[in-house]
């Protein structure tokens, strides 16, 4: 009973939490971890540093509430849903992953984000570390559809060094257009490796 009248006196949380969860991933997409200031977010969510804190601890605390929010929405993997063969899958998940780090905040959160960060950042960068082999690890289990598991895992690695990069380009202005030739290239090396079995459709379950 005490605590929450400590919290109400210290700064009331008269704000949207999941709206400010929201603002903050934008923040942070567009600038990144470092980029952005307990000031930028406070002014930006329009609430006191207190209200900041009592409601997310920290700006790492409300840092992973963005990216699980950023993590929750349409990604590359939806790309490749309904794919009938690599090819298609290749396909769907480059141009899917060209939409989302062409949005109005270019890159991607995950893919980028902390890539070198400070000593009291390491937890952070291991944490998006994690979240980078997680994402690998899901496309590899797409592409097992078609492929063995180590051919699959060495694809996902491959596929996901091109999508950092495209994250990068897209940061530094590269357009839809310029990264879907990239895009394309990419999936005509892998299927010209491959052929003819990459081009065979995935046979439904036994």
């Amino acid at each position: 009973m005490d605590k929450p009248r400590q919290r109400r006196s210290a700064g009331p949380r008269s704000f949207d939490r999941d709206q400010a969860i929201e603002t903050a991933m934008r923040l942070f997409r567009r600038y990144g971890y470092q980029g952005v200031s307990i000031s930028d977010l406070t002014s930006a969510i329009g609430i006191a540093p207190p209200s900041l804190y009592a409601a997310f601890g920290s700006k790492a605390g409300l840092y992973r509430e963005a990216l699980d929010l950023y993590a929750g929405l349409p990604g590359a993997l939806d790309g490749m849903e309904g794919a009938v063969t690599l090819e298609q899958a290749l396909k769907g998940l480059l141009d899917a992953a060209i939409r989302a780090v062409t949005a109005e905040e270019r890159g991607c959160m995950i893919s980028t984000g902390l890539v070198e960060a400070a000593d009291e950042q390491q937890e952070l960068a291991h944490e998006l570390g994690k979240r980078r082999r997680a994402l690998r690890d899901r496309i590899a289990n797409a592409l097992s559809r078609w492929l063995d598991r180590s051919e699959a895992e060495g694809l996902a690695l491959y596929l996901s060094a091109v999508q950092q990069g495209m994250s990068v380009q897209a940061r530094d202005g590269a357009t839809a257009e310029e990264l879907s030739r990239i895009a394309d290239e990419t999936v005509a090396g892998i299927i010209a490796r491959r052929i003819p079995s990459a081009s065979q459709s995935c046979l439904p379950p036994a």
